[in-house]
């Protein structure tokens, strides 16, 4: 994730699964990093070496079934995951931390605040998160992301993951019409969505698309950042970041001009900027 030959790497010390932990160490404030789908703890290169640098102690982890996590047959919902960021926050008995979520990675923030509480939270950031809730339904008619969306990415994935990951990364980083990232940046995403095993990459494929984290918001009342960009094709900001925003009381929002999904990759150095700015109020 970064050069740096000091950052210690746990395993075998989490929840039910062996979960790839990367941890900078030090005394500052714990950050924890929690990467989207379908990619890694490695996706957060351009954030970990900023954040150091600014003095805090960064975590970044697999999520099961990605990366160099162990990869189980089962367990590829929300509430799993909280409960496999839980025994992180456990484990390393992390106090005061700031957690950050990017994509479905906003997902786990919510049902960890709504089944364990903020005890170990200072504040949280929502990065081009998946809350309140994708899916278009009868009572959640400004969900970003219809059935036949839905339907058309499950079956691209399971017909031709190697042809679907390219073209996926590339929507990832595409705003108006612009790929903004290198050809290194998009063959560095995809060989970590390749790392993903299959059931993995369709179960939390399922989890985000159709997890209600609308009751979950209602209990986040630590300092929050809401940071999207405005060209999300992804995760659209007006059905995700926006309302998120005005579900959580007193919550900033920052909105980048001209960024895709994957702007922590294509506008890193706006994103660093305004999540330094609000780890440091």
């Amino acid at each position: 994730m970064t050069d740096a030959t000091d950052i210690t790497v746990h395993r075998g010390l989490f929840s039910s699964v062996d979960l790839y932990v990367e941890d900078t160490g030090g005394t500052g404030r714990p950050v924890v990093l929690i990467h989207g789908w379908p990619l890694s703890g490695a996706s957060w290169s351009a954030q970990v070496p900023a954040l150091r640098g600014a003095g805090y102690r960064v975590v970044t982890y697999d999520r099961r079934g990605f990366g160099r996590s162990d990869k189980p047959s089962r367990g590829y919902d929300y509430d799993t995951f909280a409960e496999d960021l839980r025994s992180i926050l456990e484990a390393l008995d992390l106090r005061d931390v700031t957690l950050v979520g990017f994509s479905m990675g906003g997902g786990e923030i919510a049902r960890y605040v709504g089944r364990y509480g903020e005890d170990r939270l200072h504040s949280v950031v929502f990065a081009a998160a998946v809350p309140p809730y994708l899916a278009k339904t009868d009572d959640n008619p400004d969900g970003p992301l219809d059935q036949a969306t839905a339907d058309g990415m499950e079956s691209g994935l399971k017909g031709d993951r190697d042809a679907f990951f390219p073209q996926f990364v590339r929507d990832f980083y595409t705003a108006n019409g612009v790929l903004k990232a290198s050809p290194a940046q998009v063959d560095e995403a995809v060989a970590l969505a390749q790392q993903s095993d299959q059931t993995a990459a369709l179960g939390a494929m399922e989890a985000f698309a159709t997890t209600d984290f609308r009751d979950d918001l209602t209990k986040v009342t630590v300092p929050t950042l809401v940071i999207h960009g405005d060209a999300d094709a992804v995760v659209p900001f007006e059905g995700s970041g926006r309302r998120t925003h005005e579900a959580i009381a007193g919550s900033e929002l920052v909105v980048v001009r001209d960024a895709p999904h994957g702007f922590n990759v294509t506008d890193a150095d706006e994103f660093d900027r305004a999540l330094l700015a609000f780890l440091a109020k």
